[in-house]
């Protein structure tokens, strides 16, 4: 056999029993509710961090995730891990030739009058051994499905960097909403401390009774319980902060801005529902799982017909090391062998059967994750159409409730309203702040999710 064989082996084209794949038809509708026409700007896609988050700090604490956080590290050694088992897989449709060189020294006995005699074979040959054949496309259909989970395996690293840079952002926000919530609660309890104490001076003066100084105490230990609530809250977000980050933030980081000064941009052009397919990693992880399940299923198919292997070999064998490759010690040997299977107990069929059903799971994860992103996007645009009209009126709020404390605090000195109606007033200011602190973060909350569910945060200019 000559060694011009491998070649024309090598050329012959598989017959392929995978299918074409037909994606599912977009399981939404055709436009997003609440989008307004002739939206304007770039796609979040295209927005980096760093333009969509402008807090020097915060793009400094996404730096230091990008580089840390372990959940992404992770996302990264399984796409190697993926592109590693595509190389094996691959592999398997190329010839393994291996050379070998050895030496057999045998004794048989002696039997009759033949004596006994000692026997020495040398050899040096290449060998292919056990080479597949792809007839029926089997091999390269599992080579699909390897490249395929590759694919997807990469896609889910860069879904991973979405989630985190936004996952940073979101938990920013929440720790500077914890830290003005405590700074509040603060100034609010040094506010309630000076009115109880001229709640206690006009009880000395006999201006009042024991019981506005009680209701004054009271007020003060409520702000007190709330501050301390307010200062657990803000260690926790720090906390959650950090674990993001993968490490303790460094000294010497930019000082944060109050949210009410926060550059975030929270009016993003949505686009159309066709786009999320192009544009969110995760959609196109799901895709190529459903194009891996269906070259399975060409792979399962093809084990019904016959497979051939080839076991072949080309080299030399002299009983003298002397003279081993001369041509007259040439041997080739040529062992091609085909299986075809019988009686595998249904074994087969319930392969291919187990082949279309991941295949049916593959499109369902397909459709879902579409109508996930649908509903993210659906959500994002409601909350951007209504957080400016409900801060404004929630800003309108805290305007009159200062106003209405300012009145009863000077009416409660003159005498004209009891402690009962300050008490009142007071709290419902300190709520009314706190309430649009609260709006303010979840305006920011909502950017970051639309910011997400559009597929931002991949790049960073």
């Amino acid at each position: 056999m000559k060694l011009i064989i491998l070649p024309i082996i090598l050329a012959l084209s598989a017959c392929s029993l995978t299918q074409p794949l037909v994606k599912p038809d977009l399981p939404v509708p055709a436009v997003f509710p609440a989008a307004s026409g002739g939206e304007s700007g770039p796609r979040a896609a295209d927005l980096g961090w760093r333009a969509m988050f402008g807090d020097p700090r915060l793009q400094r604490l996404i730096e230091l995730a990008l580089a840390n956080n372990r959940d992404l590290r992770l996302a990264a050694l399984n796409v190697e891990a993926a592109q590693a088992q595509y190389g094996i897989q691959r592999s398997e449709q190329l010839p393994k030739i291996d050379g070998m060189a050895g030496a057999a020294r045998q004794r048989t006995p002696a039997n009759g009058p033949t004596p006994a005699a000692t026997q020495t074979q040398y050899s040096a040959n290449v060998a292919l051994s056990a080479f597949e054949i792809d007839l029926f496309g089997r091999m390269q259909a599992l080579s699909d499905a390897a490249f395929a989970r590759y694919l997807a395996s990469e896609q889910g690293r860069r879904a991973a960097q979405i989630s985190l840079v936004g996952a940073v952002a979101d938990a920013y926000f929440a720790e500077r909403l914890a830290d003005e919530q405590k700074q509040l609660a603060m100034r609010t309890l040094a506010d309630w401390r000076q009115s109880l104490d001229l709640a206690r001076l006009l009880k000395a003066g006999q201006q009042n009774s024991g019981l506005d100084v009680a209701q004054a105490e009271g007020q003060v230990s409520s702000a007190e319980a709330d501050l301390e609530a307010r200062a657990r809250a803000h260690a926790q977000a720090g906390n959650a902060l950090r674990l993001l980050i993968g490490a303790e933030p460094p000294a010497g980081l930019p000082a944060p801005l109050p949210l009410e000064a926060q550059p975030v941009a929270t009016r993003l052009p949505a686009g159309l529902p066709s786009d999320l397919l192009l544009r969110r990693p995760d959609i196109l992880q799901a895709e190529q799982q459903l194009v891996a399940a269906n070259a399975d299923i060409g792979a399962a198919r093809a084990t019904f017909f016959p497979s051939l292997s080839l076991t072949a070999s080309l080299g030399f064998a002299s009983p003298a090391m002397r003279g081993l490759f001369d041509g007259g010690h040439r041997a080739w040997s040529f062992a091609p062998q085909v299986s075809l299977p019988l009686f595998p107990n249904g074994r087969l069929r319930a392969e291919l059967r187990l082949a279309e059903l991941r295949k049916s799971g593959a499109v369902a994860e397909y459709e879902r994750a579409i109508q996930t992103a649908f509903r993210e996007v659906a959500d994002g645009l409601a909350g951007r159409e209504t957080f400016g009209r409900q801060i404004a009126a929630q800003g309108r709020t805290v305007a009159s409730a200062e106003r209405r404390a300012d009145l009863s605090a000077q009416r409660y000195r003159a005498g004209v309203d009891g402690r009962l109606e300050l008490l009142d007033a007071q709290r419902q200011l300190y709520a009314a702040k706190q309430a649009l602190l609260d709006l303010r973060r979840g305006e920011f909350g909502n950017a970051v999710a639309l910011y997400k569910a559009l597929g931002g945060g991949l790049i960073d200019h």
